[in-house]
């Protein structure tokens, strides 16, 4: 009879290593020297254990299989439909199209391209629902349409027309076409809100669309996130979002299921020794893939100071096209599965999101969260945090606060303006701003140019 190959090794206990750990430290403590604690307050043990998964019982995640996405901003239709047919011909496997105005032709933009065979991802820059049912009328089961109305509230601080003919044009849209609905999510991440925070407010912006639709969300919803290159917490937080987004469709008769549209952040990202922004981008895509993501759109390296360009966008594809077919990243499903240290925080970013969902609940709502400006202080509060990491280099960002190239000039190179803008407007309330981590500390560097 064959012996199991670990039949003759006694289980270590998880009691068992840290006493072994104890010995080895000679008197130091294990809590100061070994455990360390995260913005979301997670602390992070040095070691996981099957006892940890007994303990709290590995959440139910499934994962999909992931397509590859080129976005395009729709500037010129012609020229847009035409680096479109390139993409695909060089390893895009699904679209998206950035639509600025109703005046873009969809018949012109959509020439020669077999909708059928190819996912296409529609953001529009304006609600209109004949529009969208144009859109949808090509192809229904191969046309995404992201609508989030509540989206474009928290980004400009207006609503697209006003609250109650957004809402009217909203239904109009999902009575035809459910899946339409969309949670641009990745607009927290992008201004400085920690995992913990992009989940609660993810689900809270979703509740919103479930309080005044409900069982009329028959299709999967689809949710915007962005990842950062803390990889094994956004691996977590992508398995989160599915097991809280089921949990609360489930009490409203909604679709369970999600498609989870993923690019990297851009808070991360430098304009100084650029090319590290490609590491950053391909650890985030790995993230990404690990966690589940339905579609993946990496970002160029370049996105935040060129302009559109072929290098870019080739070298951003091409990465994805690696991780798929060089490096296997479609071969296996579920691979995150088992890791205890990655069930361990999936479990508590899922626990401390719902905890913090319930709270913004009992507050109103997230609406009433942004017109209060809660939700605007708390993610300004840990984006300021972040911004004392990096000042203290508590938080790295390789090439520009440690190892810096002094020999890097870039003045010459901005095609693109790569710091935030403000513009001053009448806002209904205070807009969610995106800005990057190291923009001052470049901002200074140009000045000594």
């Amino acid at each position: 009879m064959t012996k199991k190959l670990f039949e003759d090794f006694e289980a270590v206990t998880s009691k068992a290593w840290k006493q072994k750990i104890h010995v080895d430290l000679k008197g130091a403590d294990y809590n100061d020297t070994l455990i360390w604690s995260t913005n979301e307050d997670i602390n992070v043990k040095p070691f996981y254990h099957q006892d940890d998964l007994e303990a709290e019982k590995p959440l139910p995640v499934t994962s999909n299989p992931w397509t590859i996405c080129q976005t395009i901003f729709v500037a010129d239709t012609k020229l847009s439909n035409k680096k479109a047919l390139d993409a695909i011909t060089r390893g895009a496997e699904s679209i998206t199209f950035i639509i600025p105005n109703k005046d873009v032709s969809i018949s012109s933009l959509l020439q020669n391209i077999t909708v059928s065979a190819i996912p296409l991802h529609f953001k529009l820059q304006f609600l209109d629902t004949d529009y969208v049912s144009e859109l949808y009328t090509i192809s229904p089961n191969h046309i995404t349409v992201h609508t989030d109305i509540i989206g474009n509230l928290a980004k400009t601080g207006n609503w697209f027309s006003n609250h109650e003919s957004d809402v009217k044009a909203l239904e109009t849209i999902i009575n035809t076409n459910p899946s339409a609905l969309s949670v641009h999510a990745d607009l927290y991440q992008n201004a400085g809100a920690n995992s913990v925070q992009q989940l609660a407010y993810a689900i809270a912006h979703a509740n919103e669309y479930l309080n005044s639709f409900g069982d009329k969300l028959t299709a999967p919803i689809t949710f915007n996130i962005a990842v950062g290159t803390n990889y094994f917490f956004e691996i977590a937080k992508l398995r989160a979002l599915r097991v809280l987004w089921k949990t609360l469709a489930k009490e409203y008769g909604a679709n369970t299921d999600c498609h989870i549209y993923v690019t990297p952040s851009k808070r991360n990202k430098t304009i100084y020794d650029y090319n590290t922004n490609m590491l950053r981008t391909t650890t985030e895509c790995m993230s990404a893939i690990l966690g589940g993501a339905n579609t993946i759109c990496n970002l160029a390296y370049d996105a935040i100071y060129h302009k559109d360009n072929e290098f870019g966008e080739r070298i951003a594809r091409n990465q994805l096209l690696i991780l798929k077919h060089e490096s296997y990243f479609d071969a296996v499903e579920n691979a995150s599965d088992g890791s205890y240290y990655i069930e361990n925080l999936t479990t508590q970013l899922a626990e401390k999101a719902l905890n913090l969902f319930k709270t913004i609940e009992d507050n109103g709502g997230f609406l009433s969260g942004l017109h209060s400006g809660s939700i605007q202080k708390k993610i300004k509060e840990n984006a300021q945090k972040e911004l004392e990491q990096f000042n203290s280099k508590a938080l790295i960002l390789l090439g520009t606060n440690k190892h810096p190239n002094p020999n890097d000039k870039m003045k010459s190179e901005l095609e693109l303006y790569p710091f935030l803008k403000m513009n001053t407007r009448k806002t209904l309330i205070e807009p969610i701003i995106e800005k990057r981590i190291a923009e001052a500390a470049e901002q200074n560097r140009l000045n000594q140019e």
